[in-house]
């Protein structure tokens, strides 16, 4: 295991039935290439070495005892390798016969037998095989530094199949040998199953199931490699391409596994339940330390926007579902105090925009009208015609009540009240304007006995990049749980959904429009002078870095390995690393900001609300994690 990562291979190679020798040959083969290709642990399919049909013929002195010296061979022959692997056989014990797998490891075998054994419809194995005694004892085994578990087939489709028994022992990786044939309907629900017994489990499933070279008398099966972790498929193979030898490889976050089983208690509490599945001793459950940084996971893709969903079908059904979470729980608010009308300050940016759509459909879902959303445009110093003219045709389209309202001349007097410079632009400058439009907005809520929607993001939240009692401020903060790059998309989405072409082209416009609080005044030809993304970085990186941190737990140096492999061909290691030690920097400092933010909605499985996901001191020192960036600054 490299940087927290076991290199998994699940395979389903040609074979023949009864074909010992060759089925022997084809799997010393593919072990070859996957030890040079670094894979340190793989499982093959059920019966393997000779294959799942073979029917009465398992009962065969000489097919039985040609599978036995074949496993002895293959023990033997695989010392010197460094990958472990577990294969398929039929062996006998005590004059009982069973479907058995065997793990070898440098030279050794272990042998598991399989504990349920299908003898319904198309199956007959009771006719051929006995199932592992009830006395047997869930046994983990270690490799590579992992603790594992090893299942068959029908064990997984049982009510209570042996792999949660072994995670609740500690096995962290789960091998099913499996020979399960194809009916219409079957895949995807066995996709369904791996995906939830990972979750449910807390650990990577890799799933290996024979296919070409089974007897297709009466059931055809086509080969099967699934490799799951924590309920999410990471690679699965094209059933349907099986001319050839089926090798899915993988590199399998193991520390996220175990991050995720130390921060999730109520897997510790279930194991403690009951003291036959306290989970054993093992070497294998600490955290990396050490991290070689130049070393990549070859094997994974990593995604480098972790919360934005893969696929049209996909971000369909998500932002559908985001949206529904922000209207109910809008809705909800509104309920409660007993009104239907929103106060929301409307920039022209991809923020205020959402909060908007957002509102309008809330009210909407109460029976209520759009013009019972109150939208307020707030002119100021740096306001451009782009934004400001998107804000107006927007709020048009969607028939909210429009206010416009220029805070030029009260910010004026303010700085002439606390004596500063209007030429010095300074985060006075600044400020004194967020919370000029904050005033006005809680002013007009009051004449309206309406509700201030507050529109700043998590990613903003996690930087503090809002004016403390600015923008900082509202009655509801309904983008609270919405990173800025899911922003984008759902506008995007919203776009995508609207009928009316006008109001998509402005929604469009709006996205392209650069990231800007928009405080310092325009250049001379009126464009945008104060780009965010300048100022505090990219916001892909910022979200990169947040998701990994709050969701893992992962410390710089693991996150610095996952963004290289992330963001290759776009940012260089200096940029990555130059905007990580910004960002450290801000969620330390501004944690106070958080500390007494408004309510909001919690939309995914990142959140910084005080009150729900995250509870950190505003003083909390930020030396360790600065100290490890500048260590990897310095070493890169």
């Amino acid at each position: 295991m490299t940087n927290g990562f076991l290199r998994i291979a699940s395979v389903a190679p040609l074979h023949k039935i009864c074909d010992v020798s060759a089925n022997l040959s084809r799997i010393k083969d593919i072990l070859i290439s996957l030890n040079e290709r670094g894979v340190e642990l793989a499982v093959f399919p059920e019966l393997c070495l000779t294959g799942y049909s073979c029917g009465d013929l398992l009962h065969n002195a000489t097919l039985l005892d040609a599978a036995r010296s074949a496993l002895d061979h293959l023990v033997e022959w695989s010392a010197p390798l460094n990958i472990h692997f577990v294969v398929g056989i039929p062996l006998c014990s005590d004059g009982t016969l069973y479907n058995c797998a065997a793990l070898v490891r440098a030279g050794s075998v272990d042998i598991i037998r399989k504990t349920y054994l299908p003898s319904y419809n198309e199956f007959y194995e009771k006719r051929w095989f006995a199932p592992c005694p009830i006395t047997a004892a869930p046994r983990v085994f270690e490799s590579h530094g992992v603790s594992i578990g090893v299942e068959i087939c029908e064990d997984l489709w049982a009510p209570l199949p042996p792999s949660t028994h072994l995670s609740m022992r500690g096995a962290e990786v789960i091998l099913n040998l499996s020979a399960s044939n194809d009916l219409i309907g079957k895949h995807r629900y066995l996709l369904s199953l791996i995906s939830q017994q990972s979750a449910r489990c807390l650990c990577v499933y890799a799933y290996a199931s024979a296919g070409w070279g089974e007897s297709t008398t009466d059931t055809v099966f086509l080969p099967k490699t699934i490799i799951a972790e924590s309920g999410t498929i990471l690679a699965a193979n094209d059933r349907f391409d099986y001319l050839s030898d089926t090798v899915t490889i993988v590199d399998v976050d193991i520390e996220a596994v175990r991050r995720d089983r130390m921060h999730i208690t109520t897997f510790a509490d279930c194991a403690s339940r009951s003291a036959d599945l306290v989970a054993e001793e093992s070497s294998s459950s600490s955290v990396a330390s050490h991290y070689d940084i130049n070393t990549l996971p070859e094997y994974r893709a990593v995604d480098p926007t972790p919360f934005i969903p893969r696929g049209a079908d996909d971000m369909n059904a998500r932002c559908s579902e985001i949206s529904a979470i922000q209207e109910c729980g809008l809705a909800t608010r509104l309920s409660a105090v007993g009104s239907r009308k929103l106060v929301v300050g409307v920039s022209g940016g991809l923020d205020s925009t959402l909060a908007l759509l957002v509102a309008v459909r809330a009210v909407a879902r109460l029976g209520g009208h759009p013009s019972e959303v109150i939208a307020v445009t707030m002119p100021g110093f740096g306001t451009t015609d782009r934004t400001h003219s998107n804000a107006l045709s927007m709020m048009q389209a969607l028939g909210v009540t429009v206010r416009r309202v220029s805070i030029v001349k009260a910010v004026e007097q303010h700085f002439a009240d606390i004596s500063h410079n209007p030429d010095l632009h300074d985060v006075t400058y600044e400020n004194s304007q967020a919370r000029e439009r904050t005033q006005i907005l809680m002013d007009i809520a009051n004449q309206e006995r309406a509700l201030v929607l507050g529109t700043g993001d998590l990613s903003e939240l996690a930087l503090g990049w809002a004016t403390y009692n600015g923008d900082h401020m509202s009655m509801y903060g309904i983008n609270a749980g919405v990173p800025k790059t899911l922003v984008r998309y759902l506008v995007e989405w919203y776009a995508d959904t609207v009928t009316d072409a006008h109001l998509r082209d402005v929604l469009l416009d709006i996205i392209d429009t650069p990231i800007s609080p928009e405080l310092i005044p325009a250049d001379n030809h009126g464009n945008i002078t104060q780009k965010t993304e300048d100022l505090v970085g990219p916001y892909e990186l910022h979200d990169f870095f947040l998701y990994y941190m709050l969701r893992y737990g992962f410390s710089p140096a693991r996150v610095y390995i996952l963004a290289r492999k992330a963001f290759s061909g776009k940012y260089t290691d200096a940029v990555i690393l130059r905007w990580m030690r910004e960002f450290y920097r801000r969620f330390f400092q501004q944690q106070f900001k958080r500390s007494c933010m408004p309510d909001g909605p919690k939309i995914g499985s990142v959140s910084l609300s005080p009150r729900g996901d995250w509870r950190m001191p505003s003083d909390a020192c930020s030396r360790l994690w600065l100290d490890e960036v500048d260590s990897l600054m310095a070493s890169s």
